[in-house]
């Protein structure tokens, strides 16, 4: 008789019930009498945040798993996200002036495989366009509220890349309904005990409702409590505050000061003195979060800073406290338990990594699940892939800190080169002399593109010298027509897109199947 093989994921919540579907689809679970997915859903382990941003990937992992975006956005109160808006990143506000960039999500127009940023970068300082503006008709529509597609273009589809705003724990029940159309079995009930066999691997265990349960591979989401991966398997959790010193967020969620406000199609992220403030529209409440650095910053301080950027509003906003310590599972896969979520590592909220890192993760154990044989055959492999992942995201965040030139000790001990990875180090040094380029990076074990280093590069204002060899960019006049272009395009993108809280609005009433004219 052919032995059935069995998954057990423990702790449900988004990154639970995100693992439980895309496995139940991948592995063909409705159609495979061999295989059994089973979710321990503890009502214990709570969800953290109070508004989720995510990454591009969303929309492909959404559309994989069969779920409609309209009744994904509807059910999830979400928004569409289309990159970062950096409020006073790159330097302390003077005299009442700020300075701003965009991180958006689409990629530089390029030609024939030709990149236009040594171009930008060979244009005069004073007069050339922001970074994002000159590259990208991104930055132009998501500046003037509009939204990144018309109602007309459908499901995950669009001109523009972009993700979503949402609520986390409406994510996690969509998903939980969509696992169990797959044929996930839904357990609820409170983890009580791990037990190990001799060897060190997982026997079984215990729920106080459901007794004894047993399966061939554990998946661990429970959180930052890593019941199974940390307290049972004891793998060594390995700390990255000397890079990211974040380790505490406050947050809050507030309505809209009136119902025709603007919802913004981007994570706003406002400097402080000791970290930055998230700001997330919400379908009818904003999500806000200040994250600092409890070595520079003390709860209280953090408080006054977020009802400071709040205003009015702070008097009705509860908050909550949320400690965390940047850092991930140096094997997040032992024997046979494998975390995903915070229960194999957290960073920080900056760039909206949470997601991802368990979509890269879920991708991973579904296309190296062992059909038969030794179940933790691809510990190494997933190990090895996913440490990189985290190290890689490490220092494309780290990037965002220790070029800036703000003038207090939380981001004068982030410049500080001891504090910064030594790859970075090296790169910093070498693109002082040309841009970033996809030869930087290897694509399988990152989460950003040479470009994304390049969107925070110069909208932090970070000098590339490429005079000396400007006669080896002899191309300017075709440079500066698609420049033209671009901003046309840009122009005519804001007149033709619907506003963003106009789609939102079309989409929860009536899908995409009407048309909405331009505000």
């Amino acid at each position: 008789m052919e032995h059935r093989r069995s998954i057990l994921i423990v702790g449900g919540g988004a990154a639970g019930w995100l693992t439980a579907a895309y496995l139940a689809k991948h592995l063909q679970l409705a159609e495979h009498a061999r295989l059994e997915i089973t979710v321990l859903e503890s009502p214990d382990i709570g969800i953290i945040g109070v508004g989720e941003a995510t990454f591009p990937t969303i929309r492909n992992t959404l559309q994989f798993l069969g779920i409609d975006e309209a009744r994904f956005i509807r059910a999830t109160a979400a928004t569409f996200k289309q990159g970062v808006r950096f409020n006073d990143w790159a330097r302390t506000p003077e005299d009442g002036v700020h300075h701003h960039f965009f991180h958006p999500f689409e990629a530089p127009f390029s030609t024939d495989g030709s990149s236009l940023a040594p171009y930008w970068l060979l244009q005069d300082e004073a007069t050339r366009a922001p970074f994002a503006e000159a590259m990208t008709i991104q930055s132009r529509v998501a500046d003037a509220q509009r939204a990144p597609k018309r109602p007309h273009e459908g499901n995950f589809a669009g001109p523009l890349n972009y993700a979503y705003h949402f609520d986390a724990a409406r994510l996690a029940e969509i998903l939980a309904e969509r696992a169990g159309e797959l044929g996930v079995r839904r357990l609820r009930g409170l983890l009580s005990g791990v037990e190990l066999d001799a060897t060190g691997a997982i026997d079984h265990v215990i729920s106080v409702e459901h007794g004894r349960l047993e399966a061939d591979l554990y998946i661990d989401c429970t959180g930052f409590r890593a019941e199974l991966i940390g307290r049972a398997m004891k793998a060594p959790f390995k700390s990255a505050r000397r890079t990211l010193f974040a380790d505490r967020a406050i947050t809050c969620k507030i309505p809209y000061d009136r119902p025709d406000a603007p919802i913004q199609s981007y994570t706003i992220a406002a400097a402080h003195p000791a970290g930055w403030t998230w700001d997330i529209g919400l379908n009818g409440a904003r999500g806000i979060g200040c994250v600092y650095s409890s070595d520079h910053l003390d709860d209280a301080g953090a408080e006054a800073i977020l009802r400071g950027y709040v205003g009015d509003a702070a008097a009705e906003a509860a908050t909550r406290r949320i400690p965390f310590e940047a850092g991930y599972r140096e094997k997040p896969w032992v024997k046979n338990c494998v975390a995903v979520g915070l229960s194999g590592g957290f960073l920080e909220p900056l760039e909206s990594t949470g997601v991802v890192l368990i979509e890269a993760a879920v991708a991973m154990i579904a296309e190296l699940f062992p059909h038969n044989g030794p179940i933790g055959a691809p510990a190494s492999r997933f190990n090895e892939l996913m440490t990189a992942r985290y190290d890689n995201i490490i220092t494309f965040l780290k990037l965002h800190y220790c070029i800036s030139q703000r003038t207090e000790p939380f981001w004068r001990d982030n410049a500080a080169e001891a504090s910064i990875p030594a790859r970075l180090v090296d790169l910093l040094e070498q693109w002082r002399y040309r841009p970033p380029a996809r030869f930087d990076f290897i694509l399988d074990l990152e989460t950003f593109a040479f470009f994304n280093y390049q969107y925070i590069l110069y909208g932090m204002g970070f000098k590339t010298d490429l005079s000396p060899g400007r006669a080896e960019f002899p191309n300017v006049a075709a440079a500066e027509t698609l420049f033209r272009k671009i901003r046309g395009f840009g122009e005519r993108a804001t007149q033709d897109l619907p506003s963003h809280r106009d789609l939102i609005a079309q989409i929860n009433r009536f899908g995409f199947d009407r048309a909405v004219e331009p505000a």
